[in-house]
């Protein structure tokens, strides 16, 4: 029967006759494919006993078979397997009490030197610096002598050649076990271990032999970490009593959940049907020893009517389900997965009929579709790689993303060095976005071009939200070229495109959730750390107002999921489901409900954990072997569609619930399965009215430009508090730029690692009452800073927002309260009660930014000639060339004044890490600390009075080394000519 699926899975995307473009085709039919479903179903009941039996071992007991089937001795051979790569090849249970591994040599050996090779990722080295080593003979082999205590320094493993060596060739010490142990509490992993004999001091004895240790962890793999095992059967073949009677357990309670809105007909007899059940597992519970076929099957009978119950459910009212096929993308980043040239040709748009039933169909949509219009006009899409399908409300047109990538990219090579790298941006290398009538009918292409264009997602006004790379610009981070890709909207034939998001970085799936407002997931790190937010975000289908509900200020990084995919609100409900997902990896992991309404404690008050047996992949375990969940599509608040797959390699379609229950609806054994949507009309959301002027249709209304502006209720409003006797006078709006070059730190803007290049804009009166109305240019992102009476920052935002053509965006705070009712005053703010302000541009080097137009000149007056005579800091404009902190190839073009100053005496966050630097401690907390921040805590305002020598700085001075500093210390403000720009050249960005 498999082989028979692998058939059908050929045939589904092999290369078909092609129609007259223009002419209607016949849908194409189903194949029956009941048979295979079915097989695969019982073997998936097969390996969910296994992990039943791996789960349920005796309490206290050190654990010898994880939930994955690994046991002891599979994990153990991974340190002599002879595969060292600076990660684990064993792992025994997190925080054993005095773990141990051995090796069993055969036969007695006297030692010559024992190898050990240190796990070194992670910075895990540390845990073994205590390790010692055991030995015991053939005569008493559980008998065993320590032979060696380390000194508790630190060592190492391969990648560093620094491996921890146990010379024995000078004492006379036999063994046939080697037994590496800890005292105390360790997560106990190694690399590898190589043991030479004095007779053989060459040839590593241990090679391949029979090792085992005290227990295993949900780490644990047979052999080196980097691959899931399958399952391994119980020993007493399985099928045990206790499985089927929590399977029994489990169908009375989805039978009570399900029965008041299930057909009476259908689920009535499938009650009383475990009533018998339960009494014939309860005989056999008594009986002393029962045959394995027969514990099968009462297995398999309870599994059957679990399953018979669960597709009672009414939310499974559908017949037919939408999903597509697609591999891997062969590079494993959340940016990388949505490029065309990395995808993998092959799969396609795809329906089953009669999912639930007896006879499912499964037929590939595109079978005789070819492309009526566009580039590819009279072409089947075939072959190519699909992503991203869309269901319009009434269930009658689809949308997906295709990509004609013709060769799956075949090593790094191909996008590194970004100069010179074989891969481009290209119309046939990228993926756009085609409509199809849900019968397969009139495919269209309805975008092209050198970008991307993913993500399509129908609003209820008509108009089309997708992402796009269409702005320009690369992400910070990377040694590679990652462009950014955001927000787009277009009419449904494909016109009137244009930008709603500005946001520097990337942007994924968006939805509307049942206020019809746009859900999506923003990856957010201006001046902190680059995988710490990647979070749930809304706006107005227009693109105003973008807000973060949840999620985007976390205490620690691994607090929270790493990245929270697939954002889709629940029917019916305020709450969502996600993907917990990697940032180094793919939109697969665990899945999680968001409540908004719950008050965010920065941790996960927001979030329950549906699938907790899979912990967040990269914050809390591996990457790969916890991408198993994927593509939620909410049924109810209890029920779900999504992809699966334990070994993370080949998802299939399953339902699953709150209650931990799932059964497979469909499975490609050759290809995996995503984004799976119940193929029938559903609610359309409110209508939101636009209130921009962006469309075509807006701009021929409106008959001029409008402008946009920004009102600020009253700055003291906050979660936080101020510092005390704190007066806010002015805001200071700035611009971050978007990275117009690939590659990290290319240039590095200042000293910071990954940071932004920033400009300026201007400031606007705050009135006494905390208020501010003031109007911001369009299409730009931009942040503000609270200033004092000095223009000193007090508080800084590390987030960002911009506005579009005639809106107009209001803010109750700075960073209010979510769940607090605003007070509203008797009488309007201050600044409501007159015209909005216009931004006041500040001096000469703050827009666009540069260092030595801001800030040399206020060191050349009053500065540079005495440390020059006194043979202090070096504080002249003299350009001085060094290497990139993190990037030796390349170096960093500063003035001698800056490379003095900035990293010591400067404040600043480094994007990559977060760190703060100054006069404050490290800190990676993601929100900036009211008063302890730029100017205000770098140790460079100790010198900026007559106290340093009698310095006197003008007003402006001041205000030049102060706005420096808030700016986060930053030399350059562009991507474009560093040498330029480090000899005072007025350079513009390229792109702003």
């Amino acid at each position: 029967m498999i082989a028979r699926a692998v058939l059908i899975a050929a045939a589904a995307t092999a290369s078909v006759a092609c129609p007259v473009p223009g002419k209607e085709t016949t849908a194409p039919r189903g194949l029956d494919v009941g048979r295979e479903i079915e097989a695969m179903v019982e073997a998936d009941w097969i390996t969910r006993d296994r992990l039943f039996a791996a789960a349920n071992i005796t309490p206290g007991e050190p654990v010898k078979v994880n939930t994955l089937g690994v046991t002891t001795v599979q994990d153990a051979t991974g340190a002599v397997d002879g595969i060292k790569n600076g990660r684990f090849g064993f792992h025994v249970a997190v925080g054993e009490r005095d773990p141990w591994w051995q090796v069993d040599l055969g036969k007695d050996y006297r030692l010559d030197r024992v190898v050990i090779y240190n796990r070194t990722d992670g910075n895990h080295a540390p845990r073994t610096r205590h390790i010692g080593i055991g030995v015991a003979g053939n005569a008493h082999p559980d008998r065993f002598e320590t032979v060696y205590r380390h000194d508790g320094t630190v060592f190492l493993g391969v990648k560093e050649s620094k491996p921890l060596v146990v010379r024995f060739d000078e004492k006379n010490v036999t063994a046939r076990i080697v037994r590496l142990f800890v005292g105390g509490e360790c997560h106990l992993a190694l690399d590898e271990v190589e043991i030479y004999s004095s007779a053989d001091p060459e040839r590593n004895i241990a090679l391949g032999k029979p090792a085992d240790q005290k227990s295993v962890s949900r780490h644990s793999v047979p052999g080196t970490a980097g691959q899931t095992p399958p399952p391994v059967a119980p020993t007493d073949g399985g099928f045990r009593l206790a499985h089927t009677r929590d399977i029994i357990q489990r169908a009375g309670v989805l039978a009570a959940r399900l029965h008041a809105g299930a057909d009476p007909d259908r689920i009535n007899p499938l009650v009383a049907n475990i009533g018998k059940l339960d009494r014939r597992l309860a005989a056999l519970e008594a009986q002393p020893d029962v045959h394995n076929q027969v514990r099968k099957h009462v297995y398999f009978e309870a599994r059957r009517l679990l399953r018979s119950i669960a597709f009672c459910n009414p939310l499974l009212d559908f017949d037919r389900l939408l999903f597509i096929k697609r591999h891997r993308g062969s590079l494993p980043h959340m940016c990388d997965q949505y490029y065309g040239f990395t995808a993998v040709p092959g799969g396609g748009l795809f329906v089953l009929s009669d999912p639930l039933g007896e006879h499912p169909a499964l037929a590939n949509l595109l079978e005789h579709s070819v492309v009526e219009d566009g580039r590819l006009k009279g072409q089947a899409l075939l072959p190519g790689a699909f992503l991203s399908p869309e269901l319009s409300y009434d269930g009658k047109t689809i949308l997906f993303a295709y990509s004609e990538n013709r060769q799956a990219m075949q090593s790094w090579d191909e996008v590194w060095p970004p100069t010179k790298s074989s891969r481009k941006w290209t119309p046939t290398d990228c993926y756009h976005i085609f409509q199809v009538d849900a019968d397969g009918n009139h495919l269209v292409q309805l975008t092209d071009g050198p970008w991307d264009d993913f993500d399509p997602c129908f609003l209820p006004g008509g108009r089309i939200v997708f992402i796009s790379e269409r702005r320009g610009g690369y992400v910070r981070c990377g040694i590679r070229a990652c462009r950014s890709f955001n927000l787009c909207s277009m009419q449904r034939d494909g016109g009137d495109i244009f930008p709603i998001s500005y946001f520097d970085t990337n942007e994924w799936h968006p939805s509307v959730n049942n206020e019809g407002m746009l859900v999506y997931t923003r990856w957010d790190y201006i001046d902190r750390n680059t995988t710490i937010a990647h979070h749930l975000w809304t706006c107005y289908p227009d693109g105003r107002d973008p807000r973060a509900p949840h999620g985007n200020y976390p205490v620690r990084r691994g607090d929270r999921p790493f990245a929270e995919l697939s954002i889709r609100a629940i029917p019916g409900s305020h709450r969502y489901v996600a993907t917990a997902a990697p940032h180094h990896g793919h939109a697969f992991g665990s899945l999680v409900l968001i409540d908004p309404r719950n008050l965010d404690d920065n941790c996960n008050s927001q979030i329950v954990r549906l699938t907790p047996e899979v912990p967040f992949p990269e914050a809390e375990g591996p990457i790969r072997e916890n991408e198993q969940y994927g593509t939620p599509w909410p049924l109810g608040e209890d029920d779900y569609l999504c992809v699966y797959d334990r070994q993370a390699k080949n998802h299939g379609i399953y339902w699953v619930d709150r209650d931990g229950n799932k059964e497979l609806i469909y499975r490609d054994p050759a290809i995996l399965c995503v984004s799976p949507i119940p193929l029938r009309p559903r609610l359309v959301p409110p209508v939101l009215p636009e209130q921009t002027v962006q469309s075509a249709a807006a701009m021929s209304e409106a008959g001029r430009d409008r402008p946009a502006t920004v009102a600020l209720m009253n700055a003291y409003d906050s979660d936080f508090p101020w510092p005390e006797g704190t007066e806010i006078t002015h805001l200071r709006v700035l611009q971050i730029l978007p990275k117009s070059t690939p590659s990290r730190n290319t240039p590095r803007i200042g000293v910071a690692e990954q940071t932004n290049a920033r400009a300026v804009l201007g400031t606007v009166p705050v009135e006494s009452d905390g208020s501010a109305y003031f109007i911001v240019p369009p299409g730009k992102l931009i942040y503000f800073q609270a200033l004092d009476s000095r223009g000193m920052a007090v508080q800084s935002m590390r987030t960002a927002t911009y506005v579009h053509p005639g809106e107009q965006l209001t803010c109750q705070g700075c960073h209010e309260h979510k769940h607090k009712t605003p007070s509203h005053a008797a009488d309007p703010p201050l600044a409501l009660r007159r015209r909005p302000s216009p931004l006041i541009p500040d001096v000469e080097g703050s827009n666009p930014f540069n260092y030595v137009r801001l800030v040399q000149p206020v060191l050349d007056r009053n500065c540079a000639a005495c440390h020059r005579e006194q043979k202090a800091l070096d504080l002249s404009g003299a350009i001085q060339y060094l290497p990139c902190p993190r990037d030796k190839h390349k170096r960093c073009c500063y003035t001698r004044s800056y490379n003095s100053l900035a990293e010591k005496y400067g404040f600043y966050f480094h994007a990559h890490s977060s760190w703060l630097f100054g006069s404050s401690p490290a800190s990676t907390a993601s929100r900036t600390t009211p008063g302890r921040f730029g100017a205000r805590a770098s140790r460079l305002q100790d010198y900026l009075d007559q106290s340093h020598y009698g310095v006197n700085l003008s007003e402006e001075d001041f205000h030049r080394i102060v706005l420096w500093l808030d700016c986060n210390s930053e030399f350059l403000g562009a991507y474009e000519e560093a040498e330029a720009q480090a000899r005072g050249e007025l350079v513009t960005p390229r792109l702003n």
